[in-house]
């Protein structure tokens, strides 16, 4: 098989299984939202932790370990994956499946609207209309819902902050969620230590299929980002850009389709402005890149 087309599977792979965890996350009920990513913090730890010893990446860690910078990048990178996985996680278990696929169809503009603020990048007047629609998008949602639409904005702010702290670190995938599990880990062993020893812990309290559960969060965890890892290195940007919507369009449909949450026309109005804003985005952004990749040719033949 190419690489290409290795690469475009591990995608699919990656993003359909991020669009499934919904259905995934409700199975450790009763367990509240913060037990849970306790033991998603804990278990990937221990999951990656494997890993690193398996592919022989000790001096690896080690090394960026010592490397100050990226140390401290890497804090800020652990801090926001925390709230990114505890708001969904909440989400997903208090009936707000549709309100979070909304965070993950934003979460590009968000990016893109960092990169202006942060970075100092200019962006074309396509990208601004995307930006301007998905703003309406946010106020009309807001008007539906009674209230902004928060655990979408947080999904989305906190994962564009991941993906700009992770590019500002340089640091290779395994070892870059090794360091992240070994600042947040200690916090969700303590916490998880101190619901045993308080008798409040839902872990172990209702048969060893459900305990069993929990320990496969880690796995759950690493197997969809070392996809990821495997599919950015084989197809272009524009291709694992069109596959990013893979997760947000499978999560829409669960929460429509699966767990009928309330989908009322105004709502439905703010989703399919947040649609368009992503047409007009995606589509200017194939349209560059095909223009860059035309220049770079008429320049290597001149």
């Amino acid at each position: 098989m190419p690489e290409s087309r290795r690469g475009f599977a591990y995608g699919v792979a990656a993003y359909g299984l991020w669009g499934l965890f919904p259905l995934y996350w409700p199975l450790l009920e009763p367990a509240g939202a913060v037990e849970i990513l306790a033991h998603r913090v804990l278990w990937s730890l221990v999951t990656v932790t494997l890993l690193v010893l398996l592919l022989r990446r000790q001096q690896a860690v080690i090394g960026v370990l010592r490397d100050r910078r990226s140390r401290l990048i890497l804090l800020g990178a652990a801090v926001v994956i925390t709230l990114n996985w505890g708001g969904y996680i909440w989400g997903v278990t208090n009936g707000r499946v549709v309100e979070t696929s909304l965070g993950y169809f934003i979460n590009p503009l968000v990016t893109v609207l960092m990169g202006v603020v942060i970075l100092g990048e200019r962006l074309r007047r396509p990208q601004w209309a995307a930006v301007g629609l998905a703003t309406v998008a946010v106020v009309v949602l807001t008007v539906d819902y009674g209230r902004p639409p928060w655990v979408a904005l947080l999904l989305a702010f906190s994962f564009a902050t991941y993906g700009l702290a992770k590019k500002q670190a340089g640091v290779d995938a395994v070892e870059s969620l090794a360091v992240e599990s070994l600042y947040i880990g200690p916090f969700a062993a303590a916490y998880i230590g101190w619901l045993a020893w308080q008798g409040t812990a839902e872990f172990g309290s209702h048969g060893a299929g459900h305990a069993w559960l929990f320990t496969t969060t880690g796995i759950v965890t690493i197997i969809p980002l070392l996809c990821f890892g495997a599919a950015a290195i084989r197809v272009s940007m524009v291709t694992i850009g069109l596959l990013q919507y893979i997760a947000p369009i499978l999560q829409f449909a669960l929460g429509v389709l699966w767990f009928h949450e309330d989908m009322p026309a105004s709502r439905w109005v703010g989703f399919v402005l947040v649609w368009i804003a992503l047409t007009v985005f995606t589509v200017d952004a194939a349209h560059h890149r095909r223009r860059q990749l035309r220049m770079t040719a008429e320049a290597v033949a001149i």
